[in-house]
């Protein structure tokens, strides 16, 4: 969606000094972002604070507090970045596959190598809903926007498998991108919390199993 463009003709063009200050301001924010998502995926979202921020980041409260004015609009611009850094990681690499079966599993593969870094530093999308489960307000709904985005994502791409023939006609996509979702559930809680090892095979295992009842004959390969 493309923002708005200001058809005034009096609107002042902002001078070399203050385009600097701009993009100033654009570098120091992002900044702040990065060491605030570095902060929740250690601490979760709940751990965010401005203080707390100014601590990590060697800044003033008021200097934070200047980006993000309050700790609720903090906690939302970190799960934004978290969504824009992994639809870069995960989503955009992946849909370059070709439709069908391939993308499907390009998105899980990748989706996994994304979760196995993870491991140490924690998923804000499962941390998140965690802290969010039971509390209304900007922030969960925020958060929730994210997932169901990608879960959208996912179920959009097992369509296009089954439009393709690649996978059964009557494949529910709901039901499908369920059992592919308690994959990834189980390898964070395996490898994040009991620390056990072998858990990523596990997860491409049992994508495999998932795919054997899903796929047709006509499917390409995939192992």
């Amino acid at each position: 969606m493309n923002p708005e463009v200001s058809t005034t003709a009096a609107a002042p063009r902002p001078g070399r000094g203050g385009a600097r200050s701009a993009h100033k301001g654009q570098q120091t924010r992002a900044s702040i972002l990065d060491a605030a998502l570095t902060l929740a995926s250690r601490q979760g979202l709940e751990g965010l604070s401005i203080g707390a921020l100014a601590e990590v980041t060697g800044m003033s409260k008021s200097g934070v507090f200047a980006h993000f004015g309050s700790r609720e609009e903090l906690q939302i611009s970190v799960i934004r970045e978290y969504h824009n850094r992994f639809e870069e990681e995960v989503f955009f690499p992946a849909i370059r596959a070709e439709r069908g079966l391939p993308r499907l599993v390009a998105m899980y593969d990748r989706w996994v190598r994304r979760v196995s870094v993870e491991i140490h530093s924690g998923c804000i999308y499962i941390s998140g809903a965690t802290e969010f489960d039971d509390r209304p307000g900007p922030v969960r709904d925020a958060l929730a926007a994210m997932v169901r985005a990608w879960h959208d994502a996912l179920r959009k791409a097992i369509t296009l498998g089954r439009q393709a023939g690649h996978l059964q006609p009557d494949t529910d996509p709901a039901q499908m991108a369920f059992e592919v979702h308690g994959l990834i559930l189980a390898l964070h809680h395996d490898a994040r919390f009991l620390r056990a090892s072998g858990a990523v095979e596990r997860a491409r295992i049992g994508f495999e199993h998932v795919l054997e009842r899903y796929v047709t004959p006509a499917a390409p390969p995939w192992r």
